[in-house]
C-alpha cells in the first residue's frame, strides 16, 4: 500500500507471558465512576458516569519518561483499571460483557486539570484537559486466562513513594460488564479497544522529577517519570 505522507506506526503494549503485543485501537474513558471521586470535586452525585476518548497514538508505556505537558499549571494523575477488549460487537449484553474482555492492566489517565474545568465551565468538550501527547500511560496487558476477571482489589498510586490514591475495584458505580454494555450501545467495540475505567478519590497535581507508581492486585505495577 502506497501512501502520500508516511504512515503512523501502530500502538501496542506488551502482554504478560509473550513476547506477542496488544495493538491498541481506540481509547475510551470513563468519568466519575468512583462516588468518593464524585464528591471530592462536589459534583452531581446521582449523575450516571460517562465517556470520553483519547487517540491511540497517547499510549506510553511502562517505564517511560513524559515531559510535563504545556499549556498546564495543574497536571494531575488518575490512576484506572484498563480492560483489553478481545472480541468486539455491539450492543453487548451485560450478563455476556466480560466474553469480550482480553485482558486488564494498570492505566493513568493524565489530566490537565486546570483546562479541564476552564472547558466545563464554560460548556465546551474536555479534550483539550484530557487528550494530548502522552495522555494514557498503560502497564502490560495480563490475560484473563492468567488473573482472572477483576471485580475487587486493590487499586492506588504513590508520588515518590507517597501514597496519592487508595480504594478497591468494587467501588465502581459501573462495573466492567455494565461498562462494556453502555459503551457498546454509542459504538461497535473492536479487538484492540482499551477502556479505561475511572479513577478514584484522591488525584492531585504532579510536577516535574515525580515518579508515579500504579498499582492494582494481579496486575503488577505501571510506573511513569514527569520529566
Amino acid at each position: 500500500m502506497d501512501y502520500v505522507v508516511p504512515a503512523a506506526p501502530q500502538p501496542s503494549v506488551a502482554v504478560v507471558g509473550t513476547s506477542a503485543r496488544f495493538p491498541v485501537r481506540r481509547i475510551y474513558c470513563v468519568g466519575r465512576n468512583y462516588l468518593a471521586h464524585v464528591r471530592e470535586f462536589g459534583n452531581d452525585e446521582k449523575a450516571p458516569p460517562f465517556f470520553f476518548a483519547k487517540a491511540n497514538s497517547m499510549i506510553v508505556e511502562d517505564g517511560a519518561a513524559i515531559e510535563y505537558p504545556p499549556l498546564t499549571a495543574n497536571y494531575h494523575h488518575e490512576v484506572e483499571l484498563v480492560a483489553a477488549i478481545g472480541k468486539g460487537g455491539a450492543n453487548i449484553a451485560a450478563e455476556s460483557a466480560l466474553d469480550h474482555v482480553y485482558g486488564y492492566a494498570v492505566g493513568f489517565d493524565m489530566t490537565r486539570r486546570d483546562l479541564q474545568q476552564a472547558a466545563a465551565k464554560k460548556g465546551h468538550p474536555w479534550e483539550i484537559g484530557k487528550s494530548f501527547d502522552n495522555s494514557s500511560p498503560c502497564g502490560p496487558v495480563y490475560p484473563v486466562a492468567k488473573v482472572g476477571h477483576l471485580k475487587e482489589g486493590e487499586i492506588q498510586v504513590t508520588v515518590n513513594g507517597q501514597v496519592r490514591q487508595h480504594s478497591d475495584l468494587n467501588l465502581m458505580m459501573w462495573d466492567v460488564p455494565h461498562i462494556i454494555s453502555q459503551l457498546s450501545q454509542q459504538v461497535t467495540l473492536a479487538p484492540g479497544d482499551l477502556i479505561y475505567t475511572g479513577t478514584p478519590e484522591g488525584v492531585s497535581a504532579v510536577v516535574s522529577g515525580d515518579t508515579l507508581v500504579g498499582s492494582i492486585a494481579k496486575l503488577g505495577i505501571l510506573t511513569i517519570k514527569i520529566g
